[in-house]
């Protein structure tokens, strides 16, 4: 089957090449497990994590990916669902131990066996991929595969997201970077929270520009002071800085929700610059998101086609994966890049 392939780490840029095209072996689905014909697959700025070495995979080569939508041609022992020909999703929670305290409790998110989909297990940058069945996911009919796929990332983790902000119709939400999750949140926020008002800080002017286009009501650049103190913030970018021009922001009791799986540490000094009494007094709070539980996926899934939120896309071909990574880490965003990897069947 055809793939593209981590070997090795390193920069993604106009001259590094991080995925190599590699044909290998079809897999075999083990008990317990089945196999996707892979027609799409989202690409997700953890991927740079990945290949840069901030949340590096354990092993290479590794096949990335996480937003993967396919339908399913090739049962393991043992499995009676979901069946061949039927088309599923996969997220990052690729496999948890189900028995740990965290498990139990329903926060598999938070099991230290949790291994992800393209980083701790091959993902969906190839023609077919192994997945627990458990941890795959039925489609909804309304969403074609390249609506689908951003869905199971960045919807997920947003919906986890704003659950974790506690928001309640008519407070106001402030979004610290407008990527594929900060635009589905959005959206989810004028179907849920009709009262609501959705302030944007982002960097450049065509995401603030395309935040405005989707109903915001201010967009403004991330060190600006919003019309109105907010209730919740969630921020989604990968620096400090953010992090301390969002609690300026905050009225008292608000929330800080910071859905990045790692930050970087060139502007910890940042952090320093904190003012105990503007930013932090006043039972403020700072609360981190980590991975997603299976019922994120699904019940944003259900959600999503209730209202439903078609997510903007880019499309690329599988070949083209590199392309898509480096105008990623450029910041050449409008939506969520998707890689094409297959026509959909019939």
């Amino acid at each position: 089957m055809k793939a593209m392939i981590l070997r090795a780490l390193g920069p993604v840029g106009e001259n590094g090449i991080p995925l190599e095209a590699a044909e290998l072996p079809e897999p075999v689905p083990g008990p317990g497990e089945v196999r996707l014909q892979v027609t799409v697959c989202g690409v997700c700025h953890t991927e740079l994590d990945e290949i840069e070495g901030r949340t590096p995979p354990p092993r290479l080569p590794i096949v990335l990916g996480h937003q993967v939508v396919g339908r399913v041609d090739a049962l393991g022992p043992g499995v009676t669902s979901p069946g061949v020909g039927d088309r599923v999703g996969v997220a990052w929670i690729g496999s948890t131990d189900g028995r740990c305290k965290f498990c139990r409790e329903g926060n598999e998110n938070l099991c230290v066996a949790f291994q992800a989909t393209g980083r701790d297990l091959d993902g969906g940058y190839a023609e077919r991929m192994i997945a627990r069945a458990e941890y795959v996911h039925p489609i909804p009919e309304v969403f074609s595969d390249v609506e689908a796929a951003p869905l199971l990332c960045a919807g997920a983790i947003g919906y986890r997201s704003m659950r974790l902000t506690g928001l309640r119709d008519g407070e106001s939400l402030g979004l610290t970077g407008f990527g594929a999750s900060a635009h589905l949140v959005l959206k989810m926020v004028r179907h849920s929270y009709p009262n609501s008002r959705v302030y944007v800080f982002a960097r450049s002017e065509g995401e603030r520009a395309f935040a405005r286009e989707l109903g915001a009501a201010w967009a403004g650049e991330v060190q600006d002071e919003p019309p109105e103190k907010l209730a919740a913030i969630i921020d989604t970018t990968p620096t400090w800085q953010p992090v301390v021009e969002a609690l300026k922001n905050l009225e008292p009791k608000g929330r800080l929700v910071i859905n990045a799986i790692r930050k970087e540490e060139g502007d910890k000094e940042a952090l320093l610059r904190l003012d105990y009494p503007r930013d932090l007094w006043l039972e403020k709070e700072i609360k981190s998101v980590a991975n997603v539980a299976r019922s994120d996926v699904r019940e944003f899934l259900s959600l999503a086609a209730e209202i439903p939120i078609r997510p903007e896309t880019q499309e690329y071909p599988l070949e083209e994966a590199n392309q898509a990574l480096r105008e990623l880490k450029a910041r050449q965003i409008r939506g969520a890049k998707v890689l094409r990897i297959a026509r959909p069947s019939p």
